[in-house]
Protein backbone atom coordinates (compact mmCIF):
# COMPACT_ATOMS: atom_id res chain seq x y z
CA UNK A 1 0.00 0.00 0.00
CA UNK A 2 1.62 3.18 -1.20
CA UNK A 3 0.83 6.57 1.11
CA UNK A 4 -1.50 7.70 -1.48
CA UNK A 5 -4.01 4.74 -0.07
CA UNK A 6 -3.48 4.75 3.70
CA UNK A 7 -5.74 3.78 5.82
CA UNK A 8 -8.33 6.26 6.67
CA UNK A 9 -8.63 5.45 10.26
CA UNK A 10 -4.98 7.75 11.12
CA UNK A 11 -8.38 10.82 11.56
CA UNK A 12 -11.37 10.59 13.29
CA UNK A 13 -13.27 13.22 11.17
CA UNK A 14 -16.21 15.99 12.51
CA UNK A 15 -19.50 15.03 11.47
CA UNK A 16 -23.04 16.07 11.69
CA UNK A 17 -26.44 15.29 10.46
CA UNK A 18 -29.40 17.29 10.36
CA UNK A 19 -32.13 15.76 11.83
CA UNK A 20 -34.57 15.57 8.47
CA UNK A 21 -31.68 13.08 7.21
CA UNK A 22 -31.34 9.42 6.63
CA UNK A 23 -28.77 7.25 6.90
CA UNK A 24 -27.79 4.26 4.32
CA UNK A 25 -25.81 1.00 4.03
CA UNK A 26 -26.68 -2.32 6.40
CA UNK A 27 -25.51 -1.69 9.82
CA UNK A 28 -22.85 -4.61 9.73
CA UNK A 29 -20.82 -3.26 6.86
CA UNK A 30 -18.05 -1.87 9.06
CA UNK A 31 -15.85 -4.40 8.96
CA UNK A 32 -16.31 -4.76 4.70
CA UNK A 33 -16.11 -0.70 3.92
CA UNK A 34 -14.91 0.70 6.76
CA UNK A 35 -17.83 3.38 6.97
CA UNK A 36 -17.41 4.35 10.49
CA UNK A 37 -21.07 5.78 10.67
CA UNK A 38 -22.44 2.35 10.23
CA UNK A 39 -20.82 0.98 12.99
CA UNK A 40 -21.77 3.93 15.39
CA UNK A 41 -25.46 2.49 14.48
CA UNK A 42 -24.99 -0.89 14.85
CA UNK A 43 -23.45 -0.05 18.74
CA UNK A 44 -26.19 1.63 19.35
CA UNK A 45 -28.52 -1.47 18.23
CA UNK A 46 -27.07 -3.86 19.99
CA UNK A 47 -27.29 -2.09 23.19
CA UNK A 48 -23.04 -0.90 23.34
CA UNK A 49 -24.03 2.94 23.68
CA UNK A 50 -27.28 4.96 23.86
CA UNK A 51 -29.25 6.10 20.83
CA UNK A 52 -32.49 5.82 18.70
CA UNK A 53 -32.81 2.32 17.41
CA UNK A 54 -33.48 1.47 14.02
CA UNK A 55 -37.03 0.31 12.78
CA UNK A 56 -38.03 -3.09 12.12
CA UNK A 57 -37.07 -3.08 8.01
CA UNK A 58 -33.46 -1.39 8.57
CA UNK A 59 -31.79 -4.55 10.15
CA UNK A 60 -31.10 -6.87 7.33
CA UNK A 61 -27.22 -7.78 7.77
CA UNK A 62 -25.42 -6.65 4.40
CA UNK A 63 -25.51 -10.24 2.93
CA UNK A 64 -29.74 -9.63 2.76
CA UNK A 65 -29.28 -6.67 1.52
CA UNK A 66 -28.84 -7.58 -2.51
CA UNK A 67 -29.79 -7.35 -6.19
CA UNK A 68 -33.74 -9.08 -6.55
CA UNK A 69 -33.68 -9.54 -10.44
CA UNK A 70 -30.16 -11.32 -10.92
CA UNK A 71 -32.56 -14.57 -12.54
CA UNK A 72 -34.47 -11.87 -14.52
CA UNK A 73 -31.32 -10.21 -17.21
CA UNK A 74 -33.63 -9.64 -19.49
CA UNK A 75 -36.68 -8.06 -18.39
CA UNK A 76 -37.72 -4.86 -19.44
CA UNK A 77 -39.86 -2.23 -18.10
CA UNK A 78 -43.04 -3.79 -19.14
CA UNK A 79 -46.03 -2.00 -21.32
CA UNK A 80 -48.21 0.18 -18.67
CA UNK A 81 -51.09 -2.15 -17.07
CA UNK A 82 -54.50 0.53 -17.64
CA UNK A 83 -55.85 -1.30 -14.54
CA UNK A 84 -53.05 -0.90 -12.23
CA UNK A 85 -52.33 2.41 -13.69
CA UNK A 86 -55.89 3.92 -13.60
CA UNK A 87 -55.43 2.88 -9.49
CA UNK A 88 -52.26 4.16 -9.16
CA UNK A 89 -53.87 7.57 -11.10
CA UNK A 90 -56.47 7.72 -8.51
CA UNK A 91 -54.27 7.76 -5.74
CA UNK A 92 -52.62 11.50 -6.90
CA UNK A 93 -56.27 12.90 -6.62
CA UNK A 94 -56.99 16.38 -7.86
CA UNK A 95 -52.93 17.06 -8.23
CA UNK A 96 -52.42 14.37 -10.72
CA UNK A 97 -51.04 17.48 -13.66
CA UNK A 98 -48.49 17.64 -11.37
CA UNK A 99 -47.41 14.06 -10.76
CA UNK A 100 -44.98 12.35 -13.14
CA UNK A 101 -45.37 8.46 -11.08
CA UNK A 102 -44.04 5.00 -12.18
CA UNK A 103 -44.89 2.40 -9.81
CA UNK A 104 -43.23 -1.20 -10.88
CA UNK A 105 -44.74 -4.29 -8.69
CA UNK A 106 -42.25 -7.17 -9.17
CA UNK A 107 -43.78 -9.39 -6.14
CA UNK A 108 -44.69 -11.96 -8.75
CA UNK A 109 -41.63 -11.27 -11.21
CA UNK A 110 -42.56 -13.89 -13.55
CA UNK A 111 -45.76 -11.53 -13.90
CA UNK A 112 -44.51 -7.83 -13.32
CA UNK A 113 -47.51 -4.92 -13.48
CA UNK A 114 -46.42 -1.42 -13.93
CA UNK A 115 -47.76 1.82 -14.00
CA UNK A 116 -47.19 4.84 -14.84
CA UNK A 117 -48.62 8.24 -15.30
CA UNK A 118 -46.51 11.43 -16.97
CA UNK A 119 -43.79 9.24 -17.01
CA UNK A 120 -41.83 11.35 -18.95
CA UNK A 121 -42.21 14.22 -17.57
CA UNK A 122 -38.80 15.71 -17.25
CA UNK A 123 -37.90 18.10 -14.41
CA UNK A 124 -34.71 18.91 -12.38
CA UNK A 125 -34.76 16.09 -9.88
CA UNK A 126 -32.10 17.89 -7.39
CA UNK A 127 -30.46 15.14 -4.89
CA UNK A 128 -31.80 12.28 -6.95
CA UNK A 129 -28.84 13.20 -9.28
CA UNK A 130 -26.70 11.88 -7.12
CA UNK A 131 -27.36 8.78 -8.08
CA UNK A 132 -25.89 9.33 -11.24
CA UNK A 133 -22.40 10.54 -9.50
CA UNK A 134 -22.23 7.08 -7.57
CA UNK A 135 -23.11 5.23 -11.36
CA UNK A 136 -20.02 7.48 -12.85
CA UNK A 137 -17.84 6.24 -10.13
CA UNK A 138 -18.36 3.00 -9.79
CA UNK A 139 -18.21 2.90 -13.86
CA UNK A 140 -14.55 4.43 -14.08
CA UNK A 141 -13.18 2.07 -11.29
CA UNK A 142 -14.94 -1.16 -13.10
CA UNK A 143 -12.94 0.52 -16.25
CA UNK A 144 -9.64 0.66 -14.31
CA UNK A 145 -9.70 -2.79 -13.17
CA UNK A 146 -12.32 -5.18 -15.01
CA UNK A 147 -11.57 -7.81 -13.60
CA UNK A 148 -10.29 -7.16 -10.10
CA UNK A 149 -13.07 -6.54 -7.90
CA UNK A 150 -10.74 -6.80 -4.88
CA UNK A 151 -8.64 -4.02 -5.38
CA UNK A 152 -11.78 -1.87 -6.39
CA UNK A 153 -12.39 -2.81 -2.43
CA UNK A 154 -9.01 -1.62 -1.33
CA UNK A 155 -9.74 1.68 -3.70
CA UNK A 156 -13.05 2.38 -1.60
CA UNK A 157 -11.98 1.56 1.62
CA UNK A 158 -8.48 2.44 1.75
CA UNK A 159 -8.30 5.31 -0.97
CA UNK A 160 -8.21 8.88 2.15
CA UNK A 161 -9.59 12.00 0.09
CA UNK A 162 -9.39 15.53 1.83
CA UNK A 163 -11.78 17.67 1.20
CA UNK A 164 -10.63 21.11 -0.62
CA UNK A 165 -12.08 23.89 -2.07
CA UNK A 166 -14.75 21.58 -4.22
CA UNK A 167 -16.93 20.99 -1.05
CA UNK A 168 -17.56 25.27 -0.94
CA UNK A 169 -20.39 25.69 0.41
CA UNK A 170 -22.98 23.08 1.71
CA UNK A 171 -25.70 23.35 5.04
CA UNK A 172 -26.17 20.07 4.93
CA UNK A 173 -24.61 17.98 7.88
CA UNK A 174 -21.81 14.89 7.58
CA UNK A 175 -21.69 12.40 10.50
CA UNK A 176 -19.16 10.61 11.57
CA UNK A 177 -18.64 7.66 14.66
CA UNK A 178 -15.93 7.70 16.50
CA UNK A 179 -14.46 3.99 17.47
CA UNK A 180 -12.33 4.88 20.43
CA UNK A 181 -14.82 7.18 22.53
CA UNK A 182 -18.30 5.82 20.88
CA UNK A 183 -18.43 9.83 20.11
CA UNK A 184 -20.93 11.31 17.34
CA UNK A 185 -19.61 14.65 15.87
CA UNK A 186 -21.76 16.64 13.66
CA UNK A 187 -20.78 19.50 11.53
CA UNK A 188 -21.17 21.14 7.41
CA UNK A 189 -17.89 20.05 6.12
CA UNK A 190 -14.64 21.97 5.89
CA UNK A 191 -11.87 21.80 3.56
CA UNK A 192 -8.99 19.69 5.52
CA UNK A 193 -11.83 16.65 6.24
CA UNK A 194 -10.96 13.47 5.06
CA UNK A 195 -12.58 9.99 4.74
CA UNK A 196 -12.47 7.32 2.64
CA UNK A 197 -14.15 7.33 -0.41
CA UNK A 198 -16.64 4.58 0.69
CA UNK A 199 -17.20 7.41 3.58
CA UNK A 200 -17.92 10.27 0.82
CA UNK A 201 -20.49 8.09 -0.98
CA UNK A 202 -21.90 7.38 2.11
CA UNK A 203 -22.08 11.17 2.64
CA UNK A 204 -23.38 11.92 -0.46
CA UNK A 205 -26.12 9.08 -0.50
CA UNK A 206 -27.35 8.77 3.11
CA UNK A 207 -27.13 12.62 4.39
CA UNK A 208 -27.41 14.14 0.82
CA UNK A 209 -24.57 15.86 1.22
CA UNK A 210 -23.93 18.11 -1.32
CA UNK A 211 -20.00 18.61 -0.28
CA UNK A 212 -19.47 15.40 -0.74
CA UNK A 213 -20.97 14.84 -3.68
CA UNK A 214 -18.96 17.40 -5.43
CA UNK A 215 -15.55 15.49 -3.56
CA UNK A 216 -17.06 12.44 -4.97
CA UNK A 217 -17.40 13.76 -8.37
CA UNK A 218 -13.77 15.15 -8.15
CA UNK A 219 -12.75 12.25 -7.54
CA UNK A 220 -14.26 9.96 -9.81
CA UNK A 221 -12.81 12.43 -12.71
CA UNK A 222 -9.18 11.80 -11.46
CA UNK A 223 -10.32 8.35 -11.63
CA UNK A 224 -11.62 8.46 -15.04
CA UNK A 225 -8.41 10.39 -16.10
CA UNK A 226 -5.57 8.35 -14.31
CA UNK A 227 -7.03 4.83 -14.11
CA UNK A 228 -4.31 2.47 -12.40
CA UNK A 229 -1.89 5.05 -11.40
CA UNK A 230 -5.13 6.65 -9.55
CA UNK A 231 -5.17 8.07 -6.53
CA UNK A 232 -2.64 10.59 -7.30
CA UNK A 233 -0.89 12.93 -4.80
CA UNK A 234 -2.98 15.99 -3.38
CA UNK A 235 -0.46 18.04 -4.99
CA UNK A 236 -1.10 16.64 -8.61
CA UNK A 237 -4.95 16.87 -7.93
CA UNK A 238 -4.45 20.52 -7.13
CA UNK A 239 -2.43 20.86 -10.05
CA UNK A 240 -4.50 19.23 -12.43
CA UNK A 241 -7.92 21.25 -12.17
CA UNK A 242 -5.69 24.56 -11.74
CA UNK A 243 -3.65 23.65 -15.69
CA UNK A 244 -6.04 21.63 -17.28
CA UNK A 245 -8.00 23.77 -19.88
CA UNK A 246 -11.45 24.14 -19.16
CA UNK A 247 -12.74 22.81 -22.11
CA UNK A 248 -11.19 19.53 -21.39
CA UNK A 249 -12.66 19.47 -17.91
CA UNK A 250 -15.99 20.22 -19.39
CA UNK A 251 -14.98 16.95 -21.79
CA UNK A 252 -13.97 14.85 -18.73
CA UNK A 253 -16.93 15.80 -16.71
CA UNK A 254 -19.27 14.54 -19.68
CA UNK A 255 -17.01 11.46 -20.08
CA UNK A 256 -17.11 10.38 -16.76
CA UNK A 257 -21.15 11.52 -15.63
CA UNK A 258 -22.95 11.51 -19.57
CA UNK A 259 -21.16 8.37 -20.80
CA UNK A 260 -22.15 6.17 -18.30
CA UNK A 261 -25.88 7.18 -18.40
CA UNK A 262 -25.86 5.84 -22.44
CA UNK A 263 -23.36 2.88 -21.69
CA UNK A 264 -25.74 1.17 -19.26
CA UNK A 265 -28.71 1.38 -21.66
CA UNK A 266 -30.31 4.69 -20.39
CA UNK A 267 -31.11 8.10 -22.21
CA UNK A 268 -29.19 11.22 -21.90
CA UNK A 269 -32.12 13.26 -22.75
CA UNK A 270 -34.50 11.67 -19.91
CA UNK A 271 -31.54 11.82 -17.28
CA UNK A 272 -28.65 13.32 -16.73
CA UNK A 273 -26.48 15.54 -13.82
CA UNK A 274 -24.98 18.25 -15.35
CA UNK A 275 -22.98 20.20 -12.84
CA UNK A 276 -21.28 19.49 -9.58
CA UNK A 277 -23.10 20.40 -6.62
CA UNK A 278 -21.56 23.14 -5.16
CA UNK A 279 -20.74 26.47 -6.16
CA UNK A 280 -17.30 26.02 -6.51
CA UNK A 281 -17.83 22.80 -8.08
CA UNK A 282 -19.77 24.79 -10.66
CA UNK A 283 -16.48 27.77 -11.24
CA UNK A 284 -13.96 25.12 -11.16
CA UNK A 285 -15.56 22.84 -13.93
CA UNK A 286 -18.22 23.86 -16.46
CA UNK A 287 -20.39 20.79 -16.55
CA UNK A 288 -21.77 21.75 -20.06
CA UNK A 289 -25.13 20.84 -19.22
CA UNK A 290 -28.42 20.95 -17.54
CA UNK A 291 -29.85 18.42 -15.05
CA UNK A 292 -32.91 16.29 -14.52
CA UNK A 293 -34.63 12.82 -14.97
CA UNK A 294 -38.06 11.40 -15.38
CA UNK A 295 -39.89 8.69 -13.67
CA UNK A 296 -39.98 6.29 -16.10
CA UNK A 297 -35.87 6.89 -17.14
CA UNK A 298 -35.49 6.29 -12.72
CA UNK A 299 -37.53 3.29 -13.24
CA UNK A 300 -35.40 2.04 -15.69
CA UNK A 301 -32.26 3.23 -13.30
CA UNK A 302 -32.92 0.76 -10.37
CA UNK A 303 -34.57 -2.04 -12.88
CA UNK A 304 -30.91 -2.33 -14.32
CA UNK A 305 -29.44 -2.28 -10.65
CA UNK A 306 -31.56 -4.89 -9.35
CA UNK A 307 -31.16 -7.08 -12.70
CA UNK A 308 -27.08 -6.16 -12.17
CA UNK A 309 -26.78 -4.45 -15.22
CA UNK A 310 -25.84 -1.22 -14.01
CA UNK A 311 -21.82 -1.45 -15.03
CA UNK A 312 -21.54 -4.94 -13.32
CA UNK A 313 -23.40 -7.00 -10.44
CA UNK A 314 -20.56 -5.80 -8.18
CA UNK A 315 -21.36 -2.19 -8.67
CA UNK A 316 -24.99 -2.85 -9.03
CA UNK A 317 -24.93 -4.50 -5.66
CA UNK A 318 -22.69 -2.04 -3.98
CA UNK A 319 -25.08 0.89 -4.68
CA UNK A 320 -27.85 -0.70 -3.64
CA UNK A 321 -26.53 -1.35 -0.66
CA UNK A 322 -25.63 2.18 -0.38
CA UNK A 323 -29.33 3.37 -0.49
CA UNK A 324 -30.72 1.16 2.19
CA UNK A 325 -31.82 3.15 5.25
CA UNK A 326 -30.26 2.59 8.62
CA UNK A 327 -31.48 5.53 10.26
CA UNK A 328 -34.12 8.39 10.29
CA UNK A 329 -36.79 8.34 7.57
CA UNK A 330 -37.56 11.03 5.56
CA UNK A 331 -40.63 12.11 3.08
CA UNK A 332 -42.08 9.09 0.89
CA UNK A 333 -39.84 6.84 2.89
CA UNK A 334 -41.30 8.06 6.40
CA UNK A 335 -44.24 6.56 5.56
CA UNK A 336 -45.48 4.49 8.78
CA UNK A 337 -46.68 1.95 6.53
CA UNK A 338 -43.42 1.56 5.47
CA UNK A 339 -41.75 1.24 8.74
CA UNK A 340 -41.56 -2.87 9.07
CA UNK A 341 -40.14 -2.64 5.39
CA UNK A 342 -36.56 -2.97 3.93
CA UNK A 343 -36.54 0.45 2.03
CA UNK A 344 -33.66 1.66 -0.39
CA UNK A 345 -33.95 5.06 -0.25
CA UNK A 346 -32.82 8.69 -2.54
CA UNK A 347 -34.89 11.88 -2.70
CA UNK A 348 -34.41 15.54 -3.92
CA UNK A 349 -35.73 19.09 -3.54
CA UNK A 350 -35.68 22.06 -5.14
CA UNK A 351 -38.12 24.75 -4.06
CA UNK A 352 -38.75 28.14 -4.35
CA UNK A 353 -40.79 31.29 -3.44
CA UNK A 354 -42.54 34.76 -4.14
CA UNK A 355 -44.16 37.35 -1.72
CA UNK A 356 -47.70 36.24 -1.64
CA UNK A 357 -50.65 37.64 0.40
CA UNK A 358 -51.63 35.28 2.52
CA UNK A 359 -49.42 32.61 1.72
CA UNK A 360 -46.16 31.94 3.63
CA UNK A 361 -43.19 30.14 2.28
CA UNK A 362 -42.04 27.38 4.17
CA UNK A 363 -39.44 24.40 3.66
CA UNK A 364 -40.62 22.61 0.41
CA UNK A 365 -43.56 24.45 0.24
CA UNK A 366 -42.57 27.05 -2.75
CA UNK A 367 -45.72 28.67 -4.61
CA UNK A 368 -43.05 29.40 -7.34
CA UNK A 369 -41.38 26.02 -7.69
CA UNK A 370 -41.78 23.03 -5.25
CA UNK A 371 -39.70 20.41 -7.15
CA UNK A 372 -40.27 16.88 -4.91
CA UNK A 373 -38.46 13.75 -6.01
CA UNK A 374 -38.80 10.05 -4.67
CA UNK A 375 -36.98 6.82 -5.55
CA UNK A 376 -37.95 4.10 -3.48
CA UNK A 377 -37.24 0.37 -3.35
CA UNK A 378 -39.61 -1.83 -1.00
CA UNK A 379 -39.25 -5.34 -0.17
CA UNK A 380 -41.82 -6.72 2.55
CA UNK A 381 -40.97 -8.46 4.97
CA UNK A 382 -37.66 -7.65 5.20
CA UNK A 383 -35.31 -10.98 3.42
CA UNK A 384 -38.73 -12.91 2.79
CA UNK A 385 -39.89 -10.34 -0.01
CA UNK A 386 -43.71 -11.36 -0.67
CA UNK A 387 -43.93 -7.29 -1.37
CA UNK A 388 -41.29 -6.02 -3.79
CA UNK A 389 -42.00 -2.99 -6.17
CA UNK A 390 -40.18 0.19 -7.03
CA UNK A 391 -42.00 3.55 -6.89
CA UNK A 392 -40.71 6.40 -8.94
CA UNK A 393 -42.42 10.07 -8.21
CA UNK A 394 -41.41 13.69 -9.54
CA UNK A 395 -44.04 16.49 -8.27
CA UNK A 396 -44.68 20.07 -8.53
CA UNK A 397 -47.68 20.60 -6.06
CA UNK A 398 -47.55 24.77 -5.60
CA UNK A 399 -48.05 25.94 -1.88
CA UNK A 400 -48.04 22.23 -0.39
CA UNK A 401 -45.84 20.41 1.79
CA UNK A 402 -44.25 18.25 -0.74
CA UNK A 403 -42.50 16.09 1.88
CA UNK A 404 -45.92 15.49 3.43
CA UNK A 405 -47.25 14.32 0.18
CA UNK A 406 -45.01 12.33 -0.86
CA UNK A 407 -45.50 10.78 2.60
CA UNK A 408 -49.03 10.14 2.12
CA UNK A 409 -48.40 8.77 -1.51
CA UNK A 410 -45.57 5.82 0.31
CA UNK A 411 -48.78 4.95 2.10
CA UNK A 412 -50.91 4.95 -0.45
CA UNK A 413 -49.15 2.81 -2.89
CA UNK A 414 -48.06 0.57 -0.40
CA UNK A 415 -51.59 -0.05 0.47
CA UNK A 416 -52.01 -0.40 -3.11
CA UNK A 417 -49.40 -3.40 -3.50
CA UNK A 418 -50.59 -5.04 -0.54
CA UNK A 419 -54.54 -5.20 -1.50
CA UNK A 420 -52.95 -6.82 -4.84
CA UNK A 421 -51.46 -9.82 -3.13
CA UNK A 422 -52.78 -10.55 0.30
CA UNK A 423 -51.22 -12.69 2.67
CA UNK A 424 -52.01 -15.85 2.61
CA UNK A 425 -54.21 -17.07 5.51
CA UNK A 426 -53.70 -20.74 6.76
CA UNK A 427 -55.82 -23.48 6.26
CA UNK A 428 -57.78 -24.09 9.64
CA UNK A 429 -56.10 -26.70 11.41
CA UNK A 430 -57.58 -29.72 13.18
CA UNK A 431 -56.41 -31.40 16.31
CA UNK A 432 -57.36 -34.82 16.37
CA UNK A 433 -55.17 -36.03 18.53
CA UNK A 434 -56.09 -33.45 20.88
CA UNK A 435 -59.78 -34.80 20.49
CA UNK A 436 -59.15 -37.79 21.51
CA UNK A 437 -58.23 -38.66 25.38
CA UNK A 438 -56.11 -41.07 26.16
CA UNK A 439 -57.13 -42.59 29.63
CA UNK A 440 -54.50 -43.97 31.95
CA UNK A 441 -54.03 -47.81 32.14
CA UNK A 442 -56.27 -48.79 35.10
Amino acid sequence: MNKFTRLWTLLVLPALLTPAMVQAYPIDGYTDTGIRRVEGVRRVEDGTIPGSKQPPGALLPTAEVDLRLLEYPDMDLPAPDPAFTKQVLGLLGSHSKQYGIAVLDLSSPEQPRYAEHRGDHVQNVGSVGKLIVALGLFQALADAWPDDIEKRREILKNTVITADEFCHWDHHKIKIFDLDTNKLTRRTMKDGDQGSLWEYLDWTLSVSSNAAAAMTMREAMLLRHFGKAYPVPEAEIQRFFKETPGKELTALFQKTFFEPITRNGLDIEKLRQGSFFTREGKHKVNGGGNSYGTARELMKFVLRMEQGRLVDEFSSRQIKRLLYMTERRIRYASSPALKDSAVYFKSGSLYSCKEEEGFKCGAYMGNVKNYMNSVAIVEYPPGENRLFYISTLVSNVLRQNSAVDHQTMGTRIHRLIEKAHPEPVADPVSAPAAAEVVQPAQ
